[in-house]
């Protein structure tokens, strides 16, 4: 599993994240539902390797070995992925490119670039995204549904075994959206973690979690099924 044990985290000298106890198990699917400012993209910041976060206590187990101070790259080489929020903008690289060079680092071998362009081919039919895709260059001039649909792309190729995805459903329109959750649902089986990250229920009515985590103020508040996730659509956070 993928075990958060007592996790502090600082940004200079606030701290956000006040003392998480989180277990990802392989073949589960974990939400975490909160409102904005509570300290759920930290949280997923911080167990893929940002540096701007500072863990002050606490450990991230990855398989029982301690990755809390290891760099990103080498996090990602032992099976972790995180699908961010905010993705950045690389003018002058090609999706293409990008994900070869990717599967070549997380892999540790080089793959010839024929076999790759196959995979990305079968890949993108599942996501309905147009082949001339892989020409552009990564997340320039792409709509909010496109980047998302790239970060799902990723989480195919590379196959994790834990992956974070952080508001995947943000910005999405009900079509992308139901795309997006068929390829989770596709991927997610007893040999992967997925810790989904999200404001809304509308990607829980797709995606159906194991275990719904409420979050606020840096806190785990309240934990139950998928039941909760609903009762905080009706109800709004106030009442937890």
């Amino acid at each position: 599993m993928l075990d958060i044990q007592n996790l502090h985290v600082s940004v200079g000298d606030k701290e956000i994240i006040h003392g998480i106890n989180l277990q990802i198990e392989l073949g589960k699917i974990i939400a975490i539902m909160g409102p904005n400012g509570s300290g759920k993209s930290t949280l997923a910041n911080t167990i893929a390797g940002h540096p701007a976060y500072n863990i002050t206590d606490g450990k991230i187990l990855l398989d029982g070995e301690d990755i809390t101070v290891l760099s990103p790259d080498k996090r990602a080489q032992k099976g972790l992925f995180l699908s961010m929020q905010y993705t950045p903008e690389i003018p002058g690289v090609t999706v293409a490119n990008f994900l070869r060079l990717a599967l070549n680092a997380v892999t540790g071998k080089t793959h010839k670039p024929m076999y790759v362009h196959k995979l990305l081919q079968e890949k993108m039919k599942n996501l309905d995204i147009d082949p001339a895709f892989l020409s552009r260059y990564l997340n320039v001039g792409f709509s909010g549904g496109e980047k998302k649909r790239l970060e799902i792309l990723q989480l195919t190729v590379l196959n994790p075994l834990y992956t974070i995805l952080d508001e995947t459903d943000s910005g999405l329109d009900i079509d992308s959206l139901r795309i997006i959750a068929e390829e989770i649902n596709h991927v997610a089986n007893k040999d992967r973690g997925i810790l989904l990250i999200t404001h809304y229920n509308r990607i829980l009515e797709y995606i159906v979690p194991d275990v719904v985590h409420i979050m606020i103020d840096g806190k785990i508040v309240k934990t139950g099924d998928n039941t909760l996730a609903k009762e905080i659509e009706e109800n709004g956070y106030k009442g937890i």
